[in-house]
């Protein structure tokens, strides 16, 4: 036993020293590879970063292109809308001289009407005043067998010379009267004819300016078209539309503060407060859009909007005096009627305005044409009512 511990010994020592240099050569094989680990290590972090920022670089870049196309659809937007009022002032010129001209055409058509009817009336008395003629010259003919001159000279029958001659001049007499009147008459009825052929000259011109109109009204539409067709290919996002609209509202509510602030309201308009249910629509049509109806996002139909053909006339709900009269972007050709103690009422998308600023217009009297101003695809009215600033449902006042 003494003998085995006693080598066991060296080999304890041989296994120490074995196991040590193992251990120093691991560690020293660990402290050789750390650089190198560390080294990997860096390089990939560097990688990345290059990776992340070359990604960075891609999405500011896309980022800039995006808002260059952004820029570049609003300034052409700018453009074709600056354009499209253009063209519906034009459209609004020309529809209101067509209207001016039909007014025209009523009023020579009814002269001319009235004209006829005076020329058919002074022929009917002339051919009365020839027969009554006719019968005076036969009778003249038939007393004329006696001799007047013999008459005179016959002595012998005073009395019957005295009444032939009062009857003879009776008769020429009344002969003279109805030739004067035949000759008036006829005097009449030339320039009665002559006035109906001018009028009738006119009424043609009048159709003629007016064709000429309705040609000049059809390429300027055409030419609307091809601007909102150029419109419709900038296409927008549903939040650049929401700004639109809202930038629109804006717009029109900042017009309709700065008109109340220059309201010098008439001792005459008492408003529309005790007239509700008690007024007609402005245009008859269908509904399209309703006062409260959801319009784009968190905006709202603050009126209604209402479907008609072109050319129709719009008119006044009640008595006021107009306000505004000229094309605002998003409406169109607008107008507001002032209505006193706070009430007004809008009418946008039209066609042509009848009216201008100061005008004063009764319950029911033409206003406007309805069209499709501002960039509407459809024609119609868009029609409001507001108190004190605040839209209110039309549907409360009109039946």
């Amino acid at each position: 036993m003494r003998k085995n511990c006693c080598l066991s010994k060296p080999w304890r020592k041989i296994k120490k020293c074995y196991i040590t240099r193992i251990s120093l050569l691991c560690a020293s094989l660990f402290l050789v590879n750390v650089p190198v680990f560390a080294a990997e290590k860096i390089d990939a972090n560097e990688k990345a970063q290059q990776e992340n920022k070359a990604k960075l670089e891609n999405v500011q870049k896309a980022i800039a292109k995006q808002e260059s196309n952004i820029f570049d659809t609003n300034k052409k937007r700018s453009t074709l809308e600056k354009e499209l009022k253009r063209d519906d002032m034009a459209i609004a010129k020309v529809a209101r001289a067509i209207n001016n001209i039909e007014k025209q055409l009523s009023e020579r058509q009814q002269q001319i009407n009235v004209l006829a009817k005076q020329k058919q009336q002074l022929e009917q008395e002339k051919l009365k005043q020839e027969t009554l003629l006719a019968k005076q010259l036969r009778s003249a003919y038939t007393t004329g067998q006696h001799d007047y001159l013999k008459l005179l000279l016959n002595q012998e029958q005073s009395e019957k010379i005295q009444r032939t001659v009062s009857y003879y001049h009776y008769l020429n007499k009344a002969r003279i009267e109805e030739i004067e009147n035949y000759q008036a008459t006829i005097a009449q009825l030339l320039q009665v004819s002559t006035e109906h052929q001018e009028q009738i000259d006119q009424l043609e011109q009048l159709k003629i300016h007016q064709n000429q109109q309705a040609q000049l009204l059809k390429s300027t539409k055409a030419k609307r078209s091809k601007t909102l067709a150029n419109l419709s290919k900038q296409l927008l996002s549903s939040q650049q539309q929401l700004a639109k609209l809202k930038s629109e509202e804006n717009n029109l509510n900042a017009a309709l503060q700065k008109l109340s602030e220059l309201i010098q309201a008439e001792i005459n308009l008492t408003g529309l407060s005790k007239l509700k249910r008690k007024l007609s629509w402005p245009v008859k049509g269908r509904m399209l859009h309703r006062f409260g109806s959801r319009k784009q996002g968190y905006l709202t139909w603050k009126g209604m909007l209402i479907s008609a053909p072109i050319g129709r006339q719009v008119h006044s709900i009640h008595n006021g005096t107009i306000l505004f009269s000229d094309w605002l972007k998003g409406y169109g050709l607008l107008t507001v009627i002032d209505h006193g103690n706070g009430y007004m009422s809008l009418y946008a998308h039209n066609q042509t305005l009848l009216k201008s600023v100061g005008d004063r217009v009764e319950t029911g009297e033409p206003i406007a044409l309805v069209g499709q101003s501002g960039g509407q695809e459809q024609s119609g009215l868009y029609f409001e009512i507001r108190h004190r600033g605040k839209a209110v449902n039309p549907k409360l006042w009109c039946k």
